[in-house]
């Protein structure tokens, strides 16, 4: 299978056709146009019918390449803390408390709180069985059962 180059050109002023001629010429296929601009309307706008959204999942961040998705370590670590307060069984306000203690926010900028905490128990469920091969918790697997234990 031939290999695939791929070039990313940020546009400096307006799309010169002459330009996209002789990246062509040059064996270059156009493949997308990215379009911005000023808005006044903070909202997203509206996805249009042969568009498809889907949220990316927490923990996880858009690759610089745009191609995949990477761990975001921040998030990690937020769920991570998480999954060590649930196996503590630590209230979900607690829970909370804690990563905004620790300056923790949620994907919007907010706070925690017991509800949003709980909403991102899918997400958990989700991502516990790498968390729990991750060698930290392998480490840590001997003091998680005896906590469990003697609860």
């Amino acid at each position: 299978m031939a290999k695939i180059e791929r070039l990313r050109e940020a546009v400096q002023r307006n799309l010169d056709l002459n330009h996209v001629h002789e990246m062509m010429q040059s064996g270059w296929r156009l493949t997308g146009i990215e379009w911005e601009r000023e808005s006044a309307d903070a909202a997203p706008p509206e996805p249009t019918t042969d568009s498809f959204y889907e949220e990316v999942p927490y923990g996880l961040r858009v690759a610089s390449d745009c191609r995949h998705l990477e761990r975001d370590p921040r998030e990690m670590e937020a769920l991570n803390m998480i999954m060590e307060m649930i196996v503590r069984d630590v209230p979900l306000s607690g829970i909370a408390q804690e990563l905004n203690r620790q300056g923790y926010l949620m994907r919007d900028g907010g706070r925690w709180n017991a509800l949003s905490v709980y909403g991102i128990f899918p997400r958990l469920i989700e991502v516990t069985p790498k968390i729990f091969s991750e060698d930290q918790w392998r480490e840590r697997r001997p003091d998680m059962a005896r906590i469990t234990w003697n609860s």
